[in-house]
C-alpha cells in the first residue's frame, strides 16, 4: 500500500529548498533566534555576541566574525535577563560568566551611544524651516 504524504505526517517540500531559489531568483533573509525572549527575525536586526576559536566572548557589531555566535534582540529587558538567566553562557558554551557579562555591557553601551547620538542630531523639518525666495 502506498501512502500520501499527508497520510505519513510528513510535511511537503517547501518552495525555496533544494535549488528552486536559483530558479526563482529570490533570495531568503537569514533568520535568527534571540537567546532570551525567542523572538525569530532577520540575521541583520538582531545582535550578535561570539566566542571565538580562541575562547574569547565579545559583542561582534558586524556579526561576521569567526566563532559560535548568540543573538540578542537589544530590548533593555533581554539584554538584562541575558546576564541575569545566564543565557549568553550557555549558547556560547562558555562558563566565564564575567566575559560574557562584559560583551553584554558593551552592547549596552554601544546601543546607548548610537541613540544618544540620534537624539543630540539637529531635526531639520520642513515645517520648521522658512522658505526663503531670492
Amino acid at each position: 500500500m502506498v501512502r500520501t504524504v499527508e497520510e505519513v505526517g510528513m510535511r511537503k517540500q517547501s518552495p525555496g529548498v533544494a535549488g528552486d531559489e536559483a530558479e526563482s531568483g529570490a533570495s531568503r533573509t537569514p533568520q535568527r533566534t534571540c537567546v532570551v525572549c525567542r523572538a525569530t527575525t532577520a540575521k541583520r536586526t538582531l545582535h550578535r555576541i561570539v566566542r571565538s576559536p580562541a575562547g574569547t566572548v565579545s559583542y561582534d557589531p558586524t556579526g561576521k566574525a569567526a566563532g559560535r555566535g548568540a543573538y540578542l534582540c537589544g530590548q533593555p529587558e533581554c539584554l538584562d535577563m541575558a546576564v541575569r538567566r545566564r543565557s549568553i553562557q550557555r549558547a556560547l558554551k562558555v562558563t566565564d560568566t564575567v566575559a560574557a557579562s562584559a560583551a553584554v555591557e558593551a552592547l549596552k553601551n554601544r546601543m546607548l551611544s548610537e541613540r544618544v547620538a540620534l537624539a543630540s542630531r539637529p531635526s531639520h523639518s520642513s515645517d520648521d524651516e522658512e522658505v526663503r525666495s531670492g
